[in-house]
């Protein structure tokens, strides 16, 4: 397939209907303008799920997205600013970030925000990809969450909008309330399972900060644009790409 097709193809947003060595010259060449992508890249986003790099191709499913399409770090990166269909949304799948892979971007209309919807996909996330985790800061509305989940289930949750809530029991690099040295047990009160009270310090102990991923990150492969629903293309891919070329 020709250089102009493929811009042809990602301009019209036929991306969907492309065959399998279609799709493999895109790869191709994801990865090939990847190599001179230089960190650092700062994700955008305050909301975002991740899974283990080696198990992640059950995310697809598991959050029923379709019509994948290999893009560079920086060509996903602006995915909130791509053009979006009709009850369908792109989210942008990372390449492996020192062996994870986040997930993100419009992750409000994919997900929804009913509390069961974004505990539901962290564990369809676990049970698909053997482990997922997921963490959410919204410093002006005062919520922070992490979760880690595992075949299916969650092992461990911090939540806080107006109460903070610990679910399930500590991690081994979690400092406990009541083994800080500010603790009193005489005038202090803390549940014996509080822990970690901040995603930002969560995902570092987990898996991957957000921002910066610096020129010391192990990057590996190329990331994926996909959509919330089937059969629609990816318009207004081509005008991102052309913008980091």
């Amino acid at each position: 397939m020709c250089e102009n097709r493929l811009g042809a193809l990602l301009e019209a947003g036929f991306t969907d209907r492309l065959g399998q060595r279609d799709r493999k010259l895109l790869a191709r060449r994801a990865l090939l303008k990847g190599v001179g992508e230089k960190p650092p890249f700062y994700l955008p986003t305050s909301w975002w799920y991740v899974v283990p790099g080696e198990n992640y191709e059950g995310l697809f499913a598991a959050l029923d997205l379709h019509d994948r399409v290999p893009v560079t770090f920086r060509e996903g990166l602006d995915v909130a600013d791509l053009p979006a269909w009709p009850d369908a949304d792109p989210v942008f799948v990372t390449p492996e970030i020192d062996g994870w892979r986040l997930i993100f971007g419009n992750l409000d209309s994919v997900i929804g925000w009913d509390w069961d919807d974004m505990m539901g996909a962290v564990e369809r996330l676990s049970a698909r990809c053997g482990q997922a985790q997921m963490f959410f800061e919204d410093i002006a509305g005062g919520a922070d969450i992490w979760v880690v989940a595992e075949a299916g289930r969650i092992r461990r949750r911090y939540a806080r909008e107006s109460n903070p809530e610990w679910v399930g029991e500590p991690l081994p690099w979690e400092t406990l309330a009541v083994d800080d040295e500010d603790f009193d047990p005489e005038f202090d009160e803390a549940e014996s399972n509080e822990g970690t009270a901040d995603a930002m310090t969560a995902c570092e102990y987990l898996s991957v900060h957000p921002s910066p991923v610096d020129a010391d990150t192990e990057i590996r492969g190329h990331g994926w644009l996909a959509m919330s629903a089937p059969n629609v293309g990816h318009k207004g891919l081509e005008d991102l790409a052309r913008s980091w070329k």
